[in-house]
Parts: C-alpha cells; structure tokens; sequence
C-alpha cells in the first residue's frame, strides 16, 4: 500500500500569475512538488529547474531499429528467402527498400515512444492516477507543495501573497 501525504496546492487563473508564483517560491527557498496547467506553459520548465526530456533520443533508438528491422528483413526475404526477378530489378535493389524503410521506421518510432512515454509516467490501462482538483484539467493552474517539506500556514501566506485564487489541502 502507497503512503498517503499531505498536499497544500493553491490554484491560479491565469499562466502569468503562475509563472510569478514560481518565480517567488524559487526566490523564497520554497520547495516545489509539482506545478500543473491544463496545457503546456512556454518558459516554465527553465525557471522549474527542469532538464529537457530525453524522449527525443528514445525515438532515434526506435527510429533506428525499425530502420534496421525493414532494411535487413527485406534484404534477406529477397536474396535468400525468396530470391525472385521481378520487372528486371536485381535481387537486392536498395531503392525499391526505401518506403517500406522509412514506413517502418515511423512506425517503431511511434510506437516506441508512446510506450515509453507511458511507462514513465506511470499511465496505461487500469492505472488509477490521484488528482488534486477537477479545474486543474479544465482552466487553473496549480503549484502543489508536500507539507512534509513546506508548513501549511508558511504555504498559505505564500499563496495569499501570490494571488492564488484558491489554497486547498488534499490528501493523495
């Protein structure tokens, strides 16, 4: 069974008042557990102190086997498989490889990253996520603080001084 914690979250209606909130919370030494927004805020990850994501290089490695998968099933299934003339190309004709090549490697790129964008986030069929307030999806923006690391009176003035248009706590 998970341990269950404390949560103090203020919530914020606009992405500028978000961004000055962190901005402060950083200034004051406050730590952060998570900031949430209904969708990507530009210039956040920086001043969060987030690294960029390596997903990228996740889908190169995807990318690179299905390149692979095609090239070398292909060149196989035609020069020893099923070596067959046809429309008098050679057994091993690279050029006539290249669209299922590069469909192939769309395809483990794509798929391989979902997955793995999944499996990190901890998403997937019958997983069951906690969450902090229904809006936080819809039109708030929300800076959440463990009170293991933050008290909930020094978290309520933080968010009395930063314009949070509601502090809740919640126990996830």
């Amino acid at each position: 069974m998970a341990a269950h914690k404390e949560v103090v979250f203020g919530l914020y209606d606009d992405e500028v008042d978000l961004m000055n909130a962190v901005k402060k919370a950083k200034a004051d030494h406050l730590e952060i557990m998570d900031v949430y927004s209904p969708f990507p805020v530009h210039g956040l990850d920086p001043i969060l102190g987030l690294s960029e994501s390596r997903l990228h290089i996740a889908g190169f490695v995807y990318g690179m086997l299905g390149t692979l998968t095609a090239f070398l099933g292909m060149t196989w299934i035609f020069t020893k498989d099923w070596p067959i003339v046809f429309g008098g190309k050679p057994y091993w004709s690279v050029p006539a490889f290249i669209p299922i090549t590069f469909e192939l490697t769309v395809l483990f790129a794509s798929i391989g990253m979902v997955v793995s964008f999944y499996t990190v986030c901890g998403l997937g069929p019958g997983v069951t996520n906690p969450y902090l307030d229904n809006r936080i999806t819809d039109d708030k923006f929300c800076i959440a603080f463990d009170q293991n690391d933050v008290s909930h009176g020094q978290a309520e003035s933080f968010f009395q001084s930063t314009g949070a248009s509601a502090v809740k706590t919640k126990t996830i």
